[in-house]
């Protein structure tokens, strides 16, 4: 059964929404800065992807709202928006037996930080009876399940930075299956805390802002220093297209392929002959039922490491050739929002292959000789491509690769 992606909902620090997500990639407009004074990890970022302060109360009332973990907070938030987006309300527009709700993401670990401090402070009774529903990695699926009233499936996915593409794959299993006519899936991830900061830096991962923060994410130049820490949420609605055809909508784009592999090899570090990221890829081809000849665009994961670059660089030319795909990374403009970067990844690439225009990779001044590639850099390259492949990669060698299919009368 098809999967359609209908609906969007998107939280990121180049804006909210497709428009202004899309507008953003395609003109060269960063979402990165340095934390304001008072933001709680000014001490640990000189520069990440901030998200405006946010109000609980706008997406839950009475004492709820003072226990909510800003994952949940944000994860409403791009829910709502991706069912407004698809022009689905639950129970008029899908049965709510028949949608699923699927979120990935580390889970609510900046309240966990909080709560451990204070008993460090005060003692066992200053720790919250709500901790543990603050910090669940499946509280986002289950408070938008609460919100929504979806009864369908739900789950959490805890593949570290691929875990919100590995939670679209899991949403097209299961309106494959016959299990759910509507998806709804993504990842939220909220990481701008000290302690989850501080390790990153620690271990060296972490960009420098130099003069210019808005220019930190620099993936495959040779100038490139690490990534860019980023919050945000990013949620699609999968629907089955017979199901969309009976509602009258058509889709941004069709998810006509998945892979999943694992590297086996390091902790943290990829492959570097990129063997893992190159069966993922070739996967997600024979999951489509298409050769590699016919892949237009890779939005890459992209997240300016020098081993990270370089493996995934060193598997496109194995599945593609040397220069034999237009590639870019729009971590250069969101920074990197861990789980949910696949999703917003994935969003551009649905909107991209629409409209016949690919994003480019900014910042993309040097390209460094251990990463040859056809790289879109400097602005937005017009092609008109069928399919396209966008990547994720997270940490314990997990690899995700999707691939999207231009549909007749697209969305947006």
């Amino acid at each position: 059964m098809t999967a359609l992606i209908t609906g969007m909902g998107l939280f990121t620090p180049v804006g909210r929404g497709v428009e202004e997500t899309f507008d953003a990639l395609t003109t060269g407009r960063s979402g990165l800065t340095c934390p304001a004074e008072g933001h709680p990890a000014r001490e640990s970022l000189d520069v990440a992807g901030v998200l405006p302060d946010i109000d609980p109360r706008t997406v839950a009332s009475g004492p709820e709202a003072r226990v909510l973990d800003r994952i949940v907070v944000l994860a409403l938030i791009a829910a709502a928006d991706a069912l407004a987006d698809a022009g689905i309300e639950v129970g008029r527009d899908v049965d709510p037996d028949r949608i699923g709700v699927i979120v990935g993401g580390v889970g609510g670990m900046a309240t966990l930080e909080s709560q451990v401090l204070a008993r460090a402070a005060r003692g066992r009774a200053a720790v919250s009876p709500y901790l543990l529903t603050g910090i669940l990695p499946n509280m986002p699926a289950a408070r938008i399940a609460i919100a929504h009233g979806i009864r369908g499936y739900s789950s959490s996915v805890g593949t570290a930075c691929a875990s919100g593409a590995q939670a679209i794959a899991d949403g097209v299993r299961l309106i494959a299956t016959g299990e759910a006519d509507v998806v709804l899936c993504g990842a939220s991830e909220a990481p701008l805390f000290p302690t989850f900061a501080d390790t990153f830096g620690n271990a060296r991962a972490l960009a420098r802002a130099g003069t210019d923060p808005g220019r930190a994410s620099r993936p495959f130049d040779t100038s490139r220093s690490g990534f860019v820490l980023s919050e945000g949420a990013a949620l699609l609605v999968l629907e089955r297209a017979e199901h969309a055809a009976a509602r009258g909508v058509t889709g941004y784009a069709e998810v006509a392929g998945h892979g999943a592999t694992t590297d086996a090899y390091h902790p943290t570090a990829p492959r570097p002959d990129g063997a893992g990221a190159a069966a993922c890829i070739r996967r997600a081809l024979r999951s489509a039922g298409v050769p590699a000849a016919v892949v237009g665009y890779v939005n890459a994961h992209g997240t300016g490491t020098k081993l990270g670059d370089i493996a995934e660089t060193t598997a496109l030319a194995d599945v593609f050739g040397v220069g034999g795909v237009p590639v870019s990374s729009t971590k250069a403009l969101t920074g990197h929002l861990l789980g949910a970067s696949g999703v917003v990844e994935a969003a551009a690439t649905a909107v991209a292959l629409g409209r016949g225009l690919l994003p480019p990779t900014y910042h993309l001044d040097d390209p460094d000789p251990a990463c040859p590639a056809d790289h879109i850099r400097g602005a937005p390259r017009k092609a008109d491509p069928e399919y396209a492949v966008t990547n994720s990669f997270g940490f314990g060698g997990q690899n995700v690769s999707l691939v999207l299919a231009r549909v007749a009368e697209p969305r947006g």
